[in-house]
């Protein structure tokens, strides 16, 4: 017994001492991950090399330069197309011309893997089919959401806090969205008339004009509810995507407000349009001047991007002026991409401003 006791603490002393010797790197300095799948990603040390890629990575990238200093530092490589607008990347990295590798739209594993990333990160989208391609290739995927519900999107900044090992900045990101979102919860609270409300995405290809409406499930709708309106196309949305209607249906549903987003040009002179239109003057909206363009500068504020804290209170001080009159949107505006982007007042004020578009009063 006595012999047998010995040979086993000699036993658990080298087991230990393997462990040690199989992984010091992760316990002296390792990182891990847990990302938006709930997947646990180690790493032996904070990558250094990130590429961003896969279907809306645009978000992605504006998600990840909220930490400034380290995405500069550490982004070698992002996915391109026309969703990403160079102009906003130039003003948030000046010099990624010559320090980052943009990529297609529609990149491939292998032309991810040429940029020699230590770590690539895409939106969950791609789980099925891109991110399970790069990590055959032995490079690590870490998915993050930015969708839909507004505390997912808060533990993407998280998840991108970890992967950049900055979890300070992180926290100080989600401290700055819940404060403007819980003002806004607080204040509606107890808001028993709820406007019903129809946001509206118009597009006009080759003479032909199209309206569709946000699946009930998208960050549209959710915005919507979320600063005291009632979208009153919800249920017509069940589907994911966005759902084509009619003038006949918009008639039907006669809103109280209407919100039309424009990707294409700025949102204002597409109302004009509509307002100008005799069918549309029929409806209770227009008549009331309760038809509004959705604000962009070099994107959209009712989309995943980080605008949509922007969308959401623009969308708040429409529904709910009363309640929310003391907002300025141009202080919203200069805190926003100074807080969050560490843009200067003087480039806030040249290269942001005169881009807005939308109903911006």
């Amino acid at each position: 017994m006595i012999l047998s006791s010995r040979l086993l603490r000699r036993a658990c002393l080298l087991a230990f001492a393997l462990v040690v010797l199989v992984v010091p790197s992760f316990s002296q300095g390792g990182i891990e991950v847990t990302d938006a799948l709930g997947r646990v990603v180690r790493f032996a040390a904070p990558p250094q090399r990130l590429t961003l890629a896969g279907k809306g990575s645009f978000m992605i990238v504006d998600a990840a330069y909220m930490f400034p200093t380290e995405a500069q530092a550490k982004i070698v490589a992002l996915a391109g197309g026309r969703q990403l607008s160079l102009d906003w990347l130039a003003l948030i990295d000046p010099t990624f011309r010559q320090t980052k590798t943009i990529l297609e739209s529609q990149v491939g594993p292998e032309q991810i893997a040429a940029t020699k990333p230590q770590a690539v990160l895409l939106r969950a989208v791609e789980a099925s089919k891109l991110g399970p391609a790069v990590e055959r290739l032995g490079i690590p995927v870490v998915y993050v959401e930015l969708e839909t519900i507004v505390e997912k999107y808060l533990q993407d900044f998280r998840i991108i806090g970890q992967i950049l090992n900055t979890p300070q900045r992180a926290e100080a990101l989600r401290e700055f969205y819940r404060a403007r979102v819980d003002r806004i919860s607080e204040r509606i609270r107890d808001v028993r008339e709820r406007p019903s409300v129809l946001v509206l995405s118009y597009t006009e290809q080759g003479g032909t004009i199209a309206f569709e409406v946000p699946s009930a499930a998208w960050l549209q709708t959710y915005m919507v509810e979320l600063a005291g309106g009632n979208p009153i196309w919800k249920g017509a949305a069940q589907a994911g995507g966005w759902t084509v209607v009619t003038f006949e249906q918009i008639a039907a549903w006669n809103p109280d407000q209407i919100f039309v987003i424009d990707y294409s040009r700025d949102a204002r002179v597409t109302v004009a349009r509509l307002k100008a239109d005799p069918l549309w003057q029929a409806l209770k909206a227009v008549k009331a001047n309760q038809i509004f363009g959705f604000p962009a500068d070099f994107y959209s504020w009712d989309q995943p991007d980080a605008r949509w804290l922007l969308g959401l209170v623009w969308l708040a001080t429409k529904i709910h002026p009363q309640l929310f009159g003391e907002i300025k949107m141009y202080d919203e505006i200069r805190a926003f991409f100074h807080e969050l982007y560490a843009l200067p007042d003087a480039i806030i004020t040249d290269k942001i401003l005169p881009v807005l578009k939308g109903d911006i009063p």
